[in-house]
């Protein structure tokens, strides 16, 4: 397509490479390109298809460079760790710069940010909140129920004596090829008991083996149907006076829309108001990342 042609359509400058680099990391489909994209056109018979079909090129060029575009903002995002909810970009850089981020966690923070999903990764503020949890509890056993690439595991993890232990559940092998790369990076491998299975079988094996009441801290952040059952499961696990945090319980704002109704956030809402009614703990819903519920065991279960 020549150049005059291409002003005359207002198409859009194609993507740095720096963007279709983060686009393809991300899975967005490669952009077209202009000289395929006007042989399709020409291929038309009638002048009219001829336009129709142009016309239907351009909004797939448009709509793929927006893609693209957006998927360079999400890697950058996710570099930075996860935007905190609500917040302004200003304040939220702000909070990224006090917050004290262990050399590690930040190369596996930078690592994340370029894979898929890398949404889900635990900003660094939510990170150093758990990491103080557990030094406040003077936490020995603790439970995280999903891993990811392991940002959060490797903070608790950081956060132990010599002597803790974590139990970290995960069932993705490729993200736990990262987490334990970065635990033994951080020298903290020995802390971790890796559970790579459906998370609600380890948690029962746990129960199984006679471990009831003996963890002092857990943290959820997993399949968020499953959020009632993985509760009720570490209820069981966890010491009376110890906590259990759950995550993504704002989930990005949708369970405040009474316009959205699919089953993640329903799940969410429901899990939320049962928590709320449940005189077996005490409850704080903290409004950082995505929402975190720290639960405290009042009574055994």
């Amino acid at each position: 397509m020549s150049p005059r042609l291409a002003a005359a359509l207002h198409l859009p400058p194609p993507p740095p490479p720096a963007a279709a680099a983060a686009a393809r990391q991300l899975g967005v489909p490669r952009p077209l390109n202009l000289h395929s994209a006007a042989a399709l056109a020409a291929s038309s018979c009638s002048p009219s298809r001829r336009r129709g079909a142009l016309a239907c090129v351009v909004r797939l060029l448009c709509s793929h460079h927006s893609a693209a575009a957006a998927a360079a903002e999400a890697v950058e995002e996710a570099r930075r760790g996860r935007k905190q909810l609500g917040m302004t970009p200003p304040i939220y850089d702000y909070l990224l710069a006090n917050v004290r981020e262990h050399p590690v966690l930040r190369e596996l923070r930078e690592e994340t940010a370029a894979m898929r999903g890398s949404q889900m990764q635990v900003s660094p503020a939510q990170a150093q909140l758990l990491a103080m949890l557990v030094q406040i509890l003077g936490a020995q056993r603790c439970i995280e129920v999903g891993v990811f690439t392991g940002y959060s595991s490797l903070a608790v993890a950081l956060a132990l004596p010599e002597s803790g232990r974590l139990i970290a559940c995960e069932r993705d092998e490729r993200c736990l090829q990262v987490a334990k790369k970065y635990y033994q990076r951080a020298g903290v491998a020995h802390k971790i008991d890796v559970k790579h299975a459906l998370a609600v079988d380890s948690l029962r094996s746990l129960l199984d083996c006679g471990e009831a009441s003996s963890y002092d801290f857990a943290f959820v952040d997993a399949d968020k149907r499953m959020y009632e059952e993985y509760f009720e499961l570490l209820l069981k696990l966890v010491r009376v006076g110890g906590l259990i945090v759950m995550d993504n319980v704002l989930w990005y704002g949708r369970v405040a829309d009474p316009l959205v109704d699919d089953q993640k956030t329903n799940s969410i809402r429901n899990f939320n108001k049962k928590v709320l009614e449940d005189k077996r703990v005490d409850i704080s819903m903290v409004p950082i990342g995505d929402g975190m519920t720290i639960c405290r065991k009042l009574v055994d279960t």
